[in-house]
Formats: structure tokens, sequence, C-alpha cells
């Protein structure tokens, strides 16, 4: 019996220290230090990008928003995960008309603001996209007697 005890620490011994020290190390350190390491350069990615109006969180830049009165922009319902934050331009251009006819805003007016919040061109090198919250967020920030509830 002794024997067996004995036998028992040199053998599993080192493998318990070395899988509570691996524990410790990959579950609680460096979890902790990337953390710690993003919060410093790259603070507004590490809290979720949120986006705020008047000092409140209104919604992330990374996760789509649901919103389904006319006078918005709406995400893409054809979107696989359906948590998509970005439209393509042409989809924008094409909710236009809605809008415009729902608030009064000219066409015109909401093409710049579209044309003036398209992300993800370089080069030749991807499709123009815009981001509906920041859109949704321009549109209120207009202060249009039809965004007056959300201000």
């Amino acid at each position: 019996m002794m024997n067996f005890k004995r036998e028992f620490r040199q053998n599993y011994s080192p493998a318990m220290r070395l899988a509570v020290i691996s524990l410790v190390l990959c579950g609680l350190v460096f979890p902790l230090v990337i953390t710690g390491i993003a919060q410093v350069f790259l603070p507004s990615q590490a809290n979720g990008s949120l986006v705020q109006l008047h000092g409140k969180n209104v919604g992330s830049s990374l996760i789509a928003q649901t919103f389904s009165l006319p006078i918005f922009f709406h995400p893409r319902n054809d979107s696989a995960s359906g948590v998509d934050p970005d439209i393509t331009v042409k989809d924008a251009y094409s909710q236009i008309p809605r809008i415009s006819s729902a608030t009064d805003i000219s066409v015109d007016m909401l093409q710049q603001i579209v044309n003036q919040n398209e992300e993800g061109t370089f080069w030749i090198f991807g499709t123009p996209y815009v981001n509906v919250l920041r859109l949704n967020l321009v549109l209120i920030q207009t202060n249009n007697s039809a965004y007056g509830a959300f201000q």
C-alpha cells in the first residue's frame, strides 16, 4: 500500500501540477493580459465598438440593429447570420425613395449622407458599403421633425 502511494505521487503528481499551472496560465493570466493590452491600445474595439447618441449607448457598429420604421435605413434581411451591420451603397440608394417620402428629406440630401458615410473601398478592391446604424444616427441628428422622438 505504501508503495502504491509513492508510485502514484511519482507518476501523477507532475501531470496534475502541469494541468493546474496550464489552467491558471491559459485560463486566467493570458486572457487578462490580452484584455488589458486591448483596453490600452484598442479601447473602442475591446468594449464592443459601442455607438452613443447624446451620451447613451444605442448599439454597436459591429452588430446589426433592428430598424423597421420607414424613416430609417434597414439592414439586409438576406444576411446569412442576420447580424451584418453593413449594406452596400447600392442597397442604401434603393431605400432612399422610401425614406424621402416618409420624412420629406430630399433625395439629394439622402444621397449625400450615404456618400459621406461610404466605407470599404481600397483602390479597386471591395464593394463600397455603409454602416446602417451610422446612417440612421446621421438622420436623427439632422433635426428633421420625423426624428424628434429619437433625439
